[in-house]
């Protein structure tokens, strides 16, 4: 049975793709850093819904817990064939001048180190020719081109990192049958930004996104969805914004 691990996969987007990776046949790896709740009651949807999951803890910052994870991964009966590098933080929306240097390398840790340690163990699974291919889609932001100035440009500058993770390894693993691609949310409806302080921050900026209307966490994973399946079976580098025009 093909496997889809989904890091931060208790809350918001990396929910939503759970979800839908289970209702399109994926025995789902839930992973979470502290929400077990959240996580176990997604596991039991996806079970009473007829699908398969099982969650694991780790924190991706920490590589420990990521090895640790993958060797729970490694005990379940199924091929790994999707990673979607989904899970992430951002703190107190802050100017540059508020910024320290334990809250950068916290973003920084997580959002990228913690991306590329779960991107190397995956690699060491998928890889051809003893592994048997996959995909992986790596969770970016509209950030990353637009700076989030007077708010988050650490987070912005976490998720330019992730877009050239996403190019550098999708050139670096095309021939071993792995597919690498990220998405741009924009403003999207998710308990992200009570992290920030500001828990209806979407609705504020509603008016300044060209379509008028923040996203939902389900038109993220739609996408999520696609690039991992075989109708995306030639897609690879690529970067898809989903941020209504912005």
């Amino acid at each position: 049975m093909n496997i889809a691990l989904v890091t931060g996969g208790s809350r918001g987007i990396g929910r939503a793709t759970s979800l839908l990776l289970a209702r399109q046949g994926y025995r789902v790896v839930v992973n979470y850093r502290q929400r077990v709740d959240d996580a176990e009651a997604l596991v039991f949807q996806i079970e009473k819904e007829g699908g398969r999951a099982f969650s694991v803890q780790a924190d991706i910052a920490d590589e420990q817990q990521v090895l640790a994870m993958f060797a729970r991964i490694d005990q379940a009966h199924g091929h790994l064939a999707a990673l979607v590098n989904n899970a992430g933080v951002l703190f107190t929306q802050s100017r540059v001048t508020g910024l320290t240097a334990e809250r950068i390398n916290r973003v920084l840790t997580t959002n990228v180190t913690g991306t590329l340690l779960c991107c190397r163990e995956a690699v060491k699974r998928m890889a051809l020719p003893h592994g048997k291919g996959g995909a992986i889609v790596n969770v970016s932001s509209a950030a990353a081109r637009l700076g989030a100035p007077n708010e988050y440009v650490d987070y912005a500058a976490s998720k330019a990192a992730m877009d050239a993770i996403t190019q550098g390894l999708s050139l670096e693993v095309a021939a071993q049958g792995i597919r690498v691609n990220g998405v741009r949310p924009g403003f999207i409806y998710t308990e992200m930004h009570a992290d920030g302080g500001e828990p209806h921050r979407v609705d504020r900026l509603a008016a300044s996104i060209p379509m008028q209307r923040g996203g939902q966490p389900e038109e993220v994973a739609e996408i999520i969805g696609w690039l991992l399946s075989d109708s995306a079976s030639y897609v690879t580098g690529s970067l898809i914004d989903a941020a209504g025009g912005r």
